[in-house]
């Protein structure tokens, strides 16, 4: 069977989004799940058969979807009534939209670097170089730091059991040195 001519195929489009909050990441199987759910119960059974939503993969915090030419902006609509994958509390951010997927993974490429800068060392505070990498706390709580967007951090309660995610800002964070910390801290 030859392949079709360019003017024959199917036109799609291809949506970039970025998955909040930050170190979710669901099963891709269970995204297309959580997002059909959202477009049927939105547009109805007809609308997503027209619309065929998909989930193409899940990448570094990003989720990359496809839907017929034409129906992206309804599909993006669908996306942010999305609320939860598999009870746990999910958005979907719309970043870009296009014609291909290697367009899509450039600006995962290029999105990357502008988190990692935002989430270096100048928008957390630093120790001051006894340790190699610091450690913090939230009051008595020592946490762990997930991401960091400008002055927004989302860190994880350390501890054995019920962990918790805290959605702090830099300055209520301290820092801990390794040498308190095996002193019995």
């Amino acid at each position: 069977m030859s392949i079709r001519p360019p003017t024959l195929r199917e036109k799609r489009r291809y949506l970039l989004a970025r998955i909040d909050p930050a170190g979710t990441n669901p099963e891709a199987k269970d995204l297309y799940y959580a997002v059909y759910e959202a477009v049927v119960s939105l547009f109805g059974d007809m609308a997503a058969a027209a619309m065929q939503p998909s989930v193409l993969a899940v990448e570094e915090g990003n989720v990359i979807l496809r839907c017929r030419r034409g129906a992206e902006r309804e599909f993006a609509i669908a996306l942010s009534t999305l609320t939860t994958c598999r009870d746990i509390p999910v958005a979907l951010r719309i970043r870009a939209v296009s014609g291909t997927i290697e367009s899509l993974r450039e600006r995962i490429a290029v999105f990357s670097p502008q988190e990692t800068s935002a989430a270096g060392q100048d928008s957390i505070p630093t120790d001051d170089g006894k340790c190699g990498t610091p450690q913090y706390q939230f009051g008595s709580i020592p946490v762990e730091i997930v991401v960091c967007h400008g002055h927004k951090v989302d860190a994880l309660e350390k501890g054995f059991k019920n962990t918790r995610r805290l959605f702090l800002t830099t300055e209520d964070l301290e820092i801990i040195h390794a040498t308190t910390i095996s002193d019995g801290l």
